[in-house]
């Protein structure tokens, strides 16, 4: 059975995670625990969340660098509704509405001004982080908030815990969008090649607006669980988070050029980060190391995806 490029990527991802795995076991009794490996699926789940939809965007050739401001952001603005007497619930749809309106923002500037991903996106990063800061008065909201705030966080249910369910069905979601809908094909085809897409009918000023759309909702929706979670809502979470997803998309076998990637890929590549990040915290490794692991194994994933790119095109034209 001949394997494509997404399934050879995952197999290696998927190798890769397993043997973090089992190192990390033998090095850090605590690690293979219930209790932890639940701490580190929580953690990764606004990653995860957001990373589906950032998947399909990347793989038409766009990014968001503005995702982490969108968490914060979002949290802030579910934390003031439910200070000011809102419910819960229209409180979350209040914080989801600030990452649609973001994400609309970010992709009408890049489809009809043409302004470039990473400036349109970097842009909205800073306004959105500024907004944060203004709403909460440059500090964490904590006080006021009702006793089912963490509910949504923190909660359990069927002894699962509320944001791995969430999440669960969120990847199931992308990955049928992904394999069985226009929205997933299109994205291929975007990607692949953006004026060939266009002659051949595909709608592609409309999509590309609906994957900013969705990866600004997504990251509206992880910054609800993330606040609900920490039981604040703080305007300086999500710093680096953006580059979380980016890292977790890439080493999940998506093209930064685009044209290629997978939802499957990307959620093992966020697991990869999360039980690493996790296994170095239990071994006492200082913070500031962490981000020197990424940065390699950002690197290291773009070297395997130039690796297996080129060795299917010698297969295929020998």
């Amino acid at each position: 059975m001949k394997l494509n490029k997404n399934s050879l990527q995952n197999i290696v991802t998927f190798g890769i995670l397993l043997v973090i795995i089992i190192a990390l076991s033998f090095l850090s009794r605590e690690f293979l625990t219930y209790t932890n490996i639940n701490n580190v699926l929580q953690q990764t789940t606004p990653v995860i969340i957001t990373g589906a939809a950032a998947t399909l965007l990347m793989i038409s050739g766009g990014i968001d660098l503005s995702v982490g401001s969108v968490v914060a952001l979002s949290g802030v603005v579910m934390a003031r509704m439910t200070q000011f007497g809102a419910p819960m619930g229209p409180a979350v749809l209040c914080g989801i509405l600030v990452g649609f309106l973001i994400g609309i923002l970010n992709g009408s500037l890049v489809d009809r001004l043409h302004i470039p991903p990473v400036i349109t996106t970097m842009g909205s990063m800073y306004v959105a982080r500024a907004l944060a800061l203004i709403f909460s008065d440059g500090k964490a909201i904590n006080a006021g908030l009702p006793r089912n705030y963490t509910g949504l966080g923190r909660g359990m249910l069927g002894g699962l815990s509320v944001p791995v369910l969430l999440t669960i069905v969120m990847l199931l979601i992308f990955i049928f969008l992904e394999r069985k809908t226009l929205l997933g094909k299109y994205s291929f085809a975007i990607g692949g090649n953006k004026i060939a897409a266009i002659y051949s009918g595909i709608g592609v000023h409309r999509l590309v607006v609906v994957y900013y759309l969705l990866t600004g909702l997504l990251a509206g929706f992880a910054g609800c669980i993330l606040s609900s979670r920490l039981g604040v809502g703080s305007p300086n979470v999500g710093q680096g988070f953006e580059f979380d997803v980016v890292v977790a998309v890439v080493l999940g076998g998506t093209s930064l050029s685009g044209g290629e990637g997978s939802v499957l890929g990307t959620f093992i590549g966020a697991l990869i980060i999360g039980f690493l990040g996790n296994g170095l915290n239990l071994l006492g490794v200082q913070s500031f190391y962490q981000g020197l692991f990424k940065g390699i194994i950002l690197v290291l994933a773009v070297i395997l995806d130039t690796s297996i790119r080129k060795q299917l095109t010698n297969v295929k034209s020998s």
